[in-house]
């Protein structure tokens, strides 16, 4: 088994960030290090167009991913950076057709917050709840949309929760209505199969460090870029048609590529593992009594578990845990201290909140690491609860 060591933790929290893939390392190394490899892919020079040309296949090997037009993909950050161009370039270029818009009140920051900006401009949000499961009710959805309603955003897999909504059936409703339709799904692309070709979906945020690629790059899908306007919020460069300007980071760019690679052959095998990993870790925790999954089982992605011990403060319960590398909820929230919002619109307290971890698992990990961080959170919320004046 794997001995605890702070150099070498058991690390749960791939929600949050995956492990670099070796294959995808080896790519930006080879990039980095290739001789006179360091052109512009927007200069028209020899190094430029050869730069330029293996950025054209990294968008390939996504756009393969995600059964997607390449034209459509936009580089960008990440997932963040993806989210607030969507929800605020498309709501301010279409302004004069609706100020409406529709999300979710369990929505990661990267899409609340933009939403909380456009309010102060004068849009009006509308955020509907989920049921106790965690998920949206579309007759709630249908009857929110409104003549000037002109976007709808909800995400795929919840960061927290792992829930699962169904946005096969949101764009639908959004198409029949005429309305875009946005979807954060930084924890979804690369983990469950996404058709863009059939799905209508009109934006996309998709995140390189949730596949196993590196931090810092991303993507926004556009449909019909060509044609679907959004006004930029960057300006100083007529990269990624205009709407995120500046110098494009090859040696990411060509890693996020080989990500979306191994994602496309690995998908079936790596969703097969994490069901495995999520029976066996539910199986195994039965051992300790009393405590309680947070939203559905039934619709939650198998790679993310919010588990509720009931009696224990889940700070401490962090640092009884340590150095295994779980989280109290969104990595982005996780230093202030707030409840999670998430699990507070799930209908759970403060107490049940506090009492909340997240487990979520990568391709890396073991049965016998799990049997450790069992035994360890066993041990812990033993001894938080024999020592907590509210369990019985």
């Amino acid at each position: 088994m794997k001995k605890f060591r702070e150099d070498d933790p058991i690390y749960l929290d791939g929600a949050a960030s995956m492990p670099i893939d070796p294959i995808v390392l080896e790519s930006i190394i080879a990039c980095l290090e290739k001789k006179n490899n360091f052109g512009n892919p927007s200069s028209m020079n020899i190094m430029g167009r050869r730069a330029m040309s293996r950025v054209d296949v990294a968008r390939g090997q996504l756009s393969s991913l995600l059964n997607a037009d390449a034209d459509d993909l936009i580089w960008t950050s990440g997932a963040t950076e993806s989210n607030n161009i969507a929800i605020i370039g498309s709501a301010r270029y279409r302004v004069n057709s609706g100020r409406h818009l529709v999300t979710m009140t369990t929505e990661h920051k990267a899409v609340s917050a933009p939403f909380d900006y456009l309010e102060s401009e004068g849009f009006e949000i509308t955020r509907l709840s989920p049921e106790s499961n965690g998920l949206l009710d579309m007759s709630e959805l249908k009857q929110a949309i409104r003549d000037d309603t002109q976007l709808v955003s909800v995400m795929h897999v919840n960061n927290e929760t792992g829930i699962t909504q169904n946005i096969a059936e949101i764009a639908d409703i959004c198409q029949e209505n005429q309305i875009l339709f946005h979807c954060d799904a930084a924890q979804s692309v690369g983990k469950i199969k996404l058709d863009l070709k059939h799905l209508p979906i009109d934006l996309l945020s998709i995140s390189s460090h949730k596949i196993y690629g590196p931090q810092g790059i991303g993507a926004l899908y556009l449909k019909n870029a060509s044609r679907n306007k959004i006004i930029p919020l960057m300006f100083g460069g007529e990269q990624e048609k205009w709407l995120r300007p500046g110098t494009l980071p090859l040696h990411q760019i060509i890693g996020f590529g080989v990500a979306s690679e191994l994602a496309a052959s690995r998908m079936d095998d790596d969703f097969k593992l994490m069901k495995h990993l999520s029976s066996y870790f539910l199986d195994k925790i039965k051992a300790i009594p009393n405590l309680i999954l947070n939203g559905s089982n039934s619709a939650r992605y198998p790679g993310i578990i919010n588990l509720r011990a009931p009696g224990v403060n889940g700070e401490s319960l962090l640092l009884m845990l340590e150095p295994v590398c779980v989280a109290q909820g969104s990595a982005c929230n996780s230093k202030n201290n707030q409840p999670s919002l998430v699990l507070r619109e799930l209908g759970l307290n403060d107490h049940e909140i506090q009492s909340s971890i997240r487990f979520s698992f990568t391709r890396n990990t073991t049965e016998s690491e799990i049997d450790e961080v069992i035994k360890k959170y066993m041990k812990a919320v033993s001894y938080l609860r024999g020592i907590s004046p509210d369990y019985h």
